[in-house]
Order: structure tokens, then C-alpha cells, then sequence
């Protein structure tokens, strides 16, 4: 029976539109599709949404680095983000962006809203301002020593040495980390939102059970030190949107972005008719709203955001979910391990479920880290997985393929022990209500474990050689059906690929109400491999092709043609990419503009994209490793530039005849070099 008593709004944190998708951030998308999935198997009417957060001054800086605009890198990125996620099968209702009309109207009209209530005050601050770049600096743009410990080399918001915090005016000896200048004092009227006005009411919601009892005594220590007033503007240039009545005057990132949850709803209720974004963000709305994020920006979400949300006249949210970091191998993520990975390079060499699986089975409703230790990963999906869970179906499944001509039995021969299986379901349900994951894992493969004995005991591969068994034998594997039916159902939120082949195995669609009723006289279909176990092998590729995404050029600058180079710099983590080469040698490399005529994807080429280049008087065939971040018809028309006197190399997929330029920085996505518009093919960049 389907219950559509809950109407439930559900976001994650919205991935920042500078780079790729990691297995950190993966921690949070399939919590979250876990829940969501659950929540509809129980029949719940259930939303789901996300987006790209856009703006902001990282997003600025680093288009222009890469000689795009920002509108180009973020539509760009986006394209990445949605593949990754639908790799793992996060199933979001509507992935969406904060650089949208709908979240520019929303956010202009809660602010001013804000306005009108006297929430939203004016001062004059003094900043850090770079005089060659002609911008104010971000704390995050400028470093200096330490004015606590004297350390050198730190922030400008906060010393990782001494844990010390500040302002960026009192950083000794500041630098520019974009120009690498001193910057000057410069003053600067803001806008501010008046979070004092709203303690009272913040101290009431952060203990109303809308947070986790950790988080609530975290944020608890803001009302101690004392709320200050926010500072929700910046100025010129930035990338995001600009402030009503106010030129040159642009809003935080941190004011728009989860206002961004608003706009990707807005955006999906005017697709779908049957949706009232009004039912849903009201004041007093009845639906409920949940937000999945990480412990990094719990202030935002349990402060900042709920105080505009009530100033505003919204609703708040029902609670905030808070996870904590993922580490691999009980360590924090590494580029030069190899286990600083991304949801691509994932997709390459694993099945998704498999991580699914394994993070379900660690996640609890607290907020400690998560260790992905590899080797637990593949012997935990390995045993779970395949040798419990998937052989109660293969060895049962043998005989009524066979023997009965895929019939099952008329009778459920052992009731107490299915009904012992179905009495389970509402501890299980309630665990994964509370994002027990980890604990809902446990009680099902402790079903799993009772099944395989139940098996084991009745031996039916040794009825089978007695012919007066076979009624028996037909009645236990069938018995064993139907307990892979249940245990397969309680997994279903958390693993749907498998639940979908299972459900095509058994010819039926599982609900967690249908399977109260055993199935008795009902055909199922051939067996097939339901689920392959991990090779080690596989787990070992992933960490080397890891390895690959570490190479970073800090200090990339717009290619243009007739450009002179008086010598080449690679950085990485203070460290040389490469030895110094002279000019002469560098000279020797011809760079060729070119036209990307043809893009086709190459079969059984997980990295490749084939490109047919014109010189301006010729075409080259070259095979690149960009299919992670470009679809074929994107990179049709557009220049490029291309080392046009390498030597040709022999692939298994035919003969490159030179190699494409692309820029990439630590985790981040690969960007092909884009030259001036007034370029023309087969001119030669000096």
C-alpha cells in the first residue's frame, strides 16, 4: 500500500564548480540517494535535488586562467558532475545551478526582504587589495606569517600551525597568492546581515532535534564567543550577482549558494505540474526538508542559513544531516598515493554498488570519519555480497532452473523462519530512518547468515540424488528464493542494480510491503550472475590511474597566439613538475593552432576521444585523454592547440599524429587550451 502521508524535500551540500567529483564527496550523494530511495520504497513522496554552486571568486580566477569564461567552465563542469553522479546512481529529481534566473530572482527577493525588515546593515571595512590585479583579496588569496606564532606561509583567515585566527590586515608580511604582490589597505563600504537579531530563535531551533547533539553543542560555542553580524557582499570583480540598488556590489557566494536549494526546486516545480514550491518553503509548511552535508560548513547550515530563512519569512529545515570526511586507508587523501580518487576514475575500474555497499555498511547517524580502507573494501562486498548474500539465490536458483522448470513450490515449507525474516523488516526500517546504515547492514547479513545455514542443513544437492526427495528439494530451494527475495528487498535503496537484476530473475518488482506474501507456484526466470566479485587487481589500476590526476601547473596563463615564453615553470605542492629547459629547446617545439573538426568516442576506450584536426592545410588524427570532461559534440568547431612535430605513436586504437594541450590542477577536471578567437589553424604560437 502506498502512503503518501510524508511529502519530503531532500538536498545535499551543492559541489563547488572548480573541479571534479572525488570519493569524498561521494560519502554524501549516496547517504543521501540511500535514504531518498528508502523513503520511497516505503512509499513516501519524496523529492530530491542538488546543484552546482557557481559563484565566487575561486570561479572567477581560475576561468580566466584557462582563457574561458566562467559561464563556459561552470556549464562544463556541471556536464561532469551530473555524469558522475549518475555513474553511482544518485537519483536526483533536478541537478540544477546557482548561476540560474531562478536563484538570481529568489536571492534578490529574500534580500530585499531582509532589507525592508532592517536585517541588513552598512559599514566601511578595510581589506587587503591587490593593486596589480586591481581586486580585494579573499582570505584564501593571501598569505603571511602568522601574527599569533609568527609561522610563515599561512592564511589569511587562520594559522594551521598555531590554529590562531585573524584578520588578513594582520598577516606579517602579506602577499598576493594570485600576483605574488603586496597588497594594500584599502577601505570599502559592505553590507551586512544582522545575525545577532536572531540568537534567541537560533538558540531554540539548534536544540529543538534539528541538529545531531554534536553538532548542537558545536554551534553552541558561537553563542558563547558571541553572533556577529555577517558580511554578505563583495565587490568588483566577482563572479555571481549583483546586489539590488548596489553597483559594483555582488553577493557572498555563502548568501546565494543555499538559496540555491530553493532555485533547483523552483526550477523542477515549474517543469512538473503537479509541484507547489509554495507547499514546500512556506512558513509554516507541514512537508519536511532535510539538508545532507559534511561537518565543514555546519555554520552556514545551522546558523546563517536558518536566520535568513526566518528573516526571510521560510521555513527552516526539519534538520540538517552532518557526515563526517572520508579517509583512505586511515589516512587523509593523497595525490601521490594514489588514493586521493575521483568518481571517474572509479567508474573506470569498479562497479559503483560496490562502494554503495561498503559505505553503507561504515555509515552511522554520527558524525565520525570514514576510513575506506581498501583491502577491508574488497574482502567485505567480496563476503557479504557474493558469498552470502547472491549464493542463497545462485544455489537455489540451480535446482529450479533445472529440475522444475524455474516453478516454485505451492507451500512455504519453514513459515517461522520466513516470518522470522519479515518481523525483521521494522528494525530494519527503522534503522535506515535514522540513517543507521551500518547497523541496518548488520541485521541483514545476519539474515543472510541464517538463510545459508537453513541451506546448508537441508543439503538439498543431496536430496537431489534420491528420487523419492524431490518434492523437498523443490520446497527448500524454493524456501531459499523467497528468503533471497526479502533480504534483496531490505537492500534495494542501497544497491537498486542489483535489486533490478534480482527483480528480473525472480519476474517481480519488489516493495517492501509485497513481500509479506511469499511467492508460492510462481515462475521465475533463468539465473544469471547477479553480482561479480571484486578483483584486487582492478582496486590496484584504480590507485595508479589515481596517481595520473597529480600533475598541477599553479601558474597557468592564457595562451595567445604570437606570445613569447622566456622560460617554462611547473609547481607542485612548493616542489619542481620538471628541470629547467633553455630557450633553444623550447623553441624546437612547434604549437600549432588547429580546428577540431570531427570528435567520435573510441569503443572499449574508457580515457579516449578521437579528434580530427585541420592544420589550415591538412588534417592530423590524434587520440587524447579527455572523455572524462568533454562529450564529442562539445569540442566540434572549437580551436585548440596541438604540438604538431611530435613523433607519431602507434595505439591500439590506430596512429595518433601529434598530442592536444589540456590544463589540469590537483583533483580538478581536464580543460583543453583555448586560443584567442582571432586565431586561425595552422598558425604557429611563438
Amino acid at each position: 500500500m502506498v502512503n503518501h502521508d510524508r511529502k519530503i524535500l531532500v538536498t545535499c551540500a551543492l559541489p563547488y564548480a572548480n573541479g571534479p567529483i572525488h570519493l569524498g564527496h561521494m560519502l554524501e550523494h549516496i547517504q543521501a540517494d540511500i535514504w531518498v530511495r528508502f523513503q520511497r520504497l516505503r512509499g513516501h513522496s519524496v523529492h530530491f535535488i542538488c546543484a552546482d554552486d557557481a559563484h565566487g571568486t575561486p570561479i572567477m580566477l581560475k576561468a580566466n586562467e584557462l582563457g574561458i569564461s566562467p559561464e563556459t567552465m561552470i556549464a562544463d563542469i556541471k556536464r561532469s558532475h551530473e555524469h558522475d553522479f549518475s555513474g553511482f546512481d544518485i537519483n536526483f529529481d533536478n541537478y540544477h545551478s546557482t548561476h540560474s534566473k531562478e536563484n538570481h530572482e529568489l536571492s534578490s527577493k529574500i534580500y530585499l526582504a531582509l532589507r525592508g525588515k532592517g536585517y541588513i546593515k552598512t559599514r566601511t571595512i578595510s581589506q587587503l587589495f591587490d593593486p596589480e590585479k586591481e581586486m580585494f583579496l579573499p582570505d584564501r588569496f593571501v598569505k603571511g606569517g602568522c601574527p599569533s606564532c609568527k609561522a610563515d606561509n599561512q592564511y589569511g583567515d587562520n594559522c594551521d600551525h598555531c590554529g590562531a585566527t585573524y584578520s588578513p590586515i594582520d598577516l606579517i608580511n602579506a602577499t598576493s597568492t594570485i600576483t605574488g604582490t603586496t597588497p594594500i589597505i584599502k577601505d570599502s563600504e559592505h553590507y551586512f546581515f544582522d545575525l545577532p537579531q536572531f540568537e534567541d530563535m537560533l538558540k531554540t531551533w539548534t536544540r529543538s532535534g534539528s541538529l545531531q547533539l554534536e553538532m548542537a553543542n558545536k554551534i553552541n560555542e558561537w553563542f558563547i564567543s558571541g553572533l556577529k553580524q555577517w558580511d554578505i557582499s563583495r565587490d568588483a570583480p566577482y563572479f555571481g550577482f549583483e546586489i539590488p540598488n548596489a553597483p559594483g556590489k555582488f553577493f557572498y557566494v555563502w548568501l546565494d549558494a543555499p538559496i540555491g536549494y530553493m532555485g533547483s526546486f523552483k526550477n523542477l516545480c515549474d517543469k512538473t505540474d503537479h509541484l507547489d514550491f509554495d507547499e514546500y518553503w512556506k512558513k509554516n509548511s507541514t512537508t519536511e526538508l532535510y539538508h545532507f552535508i559534511g561537518k565543514d560548513i555546519i555554520n552556514f547550515h545551522s546558523l546563517f542559513w536558518p536566520a535568513v530563512l526566518e528573516g526571510a519569512n521560510y521555513r527552516k529545515p526539519t534538520a540538517v544531516y552532518v557526515h563526517g570526511y572520508v579517509t583512505v586507508n586511515g589516512l587523509k587523501m593523497s595525490k601521490s598515493k594514489g588514493t586521493f580518487i575521483k568518481a571517474s576514475t572509479y567508474l573506470e575500474h569498479l562497479d559503483p554498488e560496490c562502494l554503495r555497499y561498503y559505505y553503507a555498511a561504515k555509515l552511522t547517524s554520527k558524525i565520525d570519519d570514514l576510513d575506506l580502507n581498501l583491502d577491508d573494501f574488497t574482502q567485505r562486498v567480496n563476503t557479504d555480497v557474493v558469498n552470502k548474500l547472491v549464493n542463497i539465490a545462485s544455489r537455489s536458483a540451480g535446482f529450479i532452473n533445472k529440475k522444475y522448470q524455474g516453478e516454485l513450490s505451492d507451500r512455504l515449507v519453514a513459515p517461522d523462519l520466513y516470518q522470522s525474516f519479515i518481523d525483521k523488516g521494522k528494525s530494519i526500517a527503522t534503522l535506515f530512518d535514522q540513517r543507521e546504515f551500518a547497523r541496518a547492514i548488520r541485521e541483514i547479513m545476519a539474515l543472510a547468515d541464517n538463510a545459508n545455514k537453513y541451506i546448508d542443513e537441508k543439503a538439498p544437492w543431496v536430496m537431489a540424488k534420491q528420487q523419492d526427495k524431490k518434492v523437498e528439494v523443490q520446497e527448500i530451494c524454493s524456501m531459499g528464493i523467497n528468503l533471497f527475495r526479502v533480504l534483496i528487498t531490505y537492500l534495494k535503496a542501497v544497491m537498486p542494480k542489483l535489486a533490478a537484476r534480482s527483480e528480473a530473475f525472480l519476474n517481480e518488482t519488489l516493495n517492501w510491503d509485497s513481500i509479506k506474501t511469499p511467492l508460492l507456484a510462481h515462475q521465475i526466470n533463468q539465473f544469471k550472475v547477479l553480482f561479480s566479485r571484486i578483483d584486487p587487481k582492478h582496486v590496484e589500476a584504480m590507485i595508479e590511474a589515481s596517481k595520473d590526476n597529480i600533475v598541477a601547473d599553479k601558474s597557468i596563463k592564457t595562451v595567445k597566439v604570437g606570445d613569447k615564453f622566456n622560460s617554462l615553470t611547473c609547481e607542485l605542492d612548493k616542489e619542481p613538475l620538471c628541470s629547467e629547459i633553455d630557450f633553444d629547446t623550447f623553441a624546437k617545439v612547434d604549437l600549432r593552432v588547429v580546428l577540431i573538426t570531427k570528435a567520435e568516442s573510441v569503443p572499449k576506450a574508457n580515457k579516449l576521444l578521437k579528434l580530427t584536426l585541420d592544420l589550415g592545410g591538412g588534417t592530423r588524427t590524434v587520440f587524447a585523454g579527455i572523455k572524462s570532461a568533454y562529450h564529442p559534440e562539445d569540442l566540434e568547431g572549437k580551436l585548440t592547440v596541438m604540438v604538431a612535430n611530435i613523433a607519431p605513436r602507434k595505439m591500439k586504437f590506430g596512429l595518433s599524429q601529434g598530442m592536444i594541450l589540456a590544463t589540469g590542477s590537483e583533483g580538478s577536471e581536464i580543460h583543453i587550451l583555448h586560443p584567442d578567437s582571432g586565431a586561425k589553424p595552422g598558425q604557429r604560437i611563438m
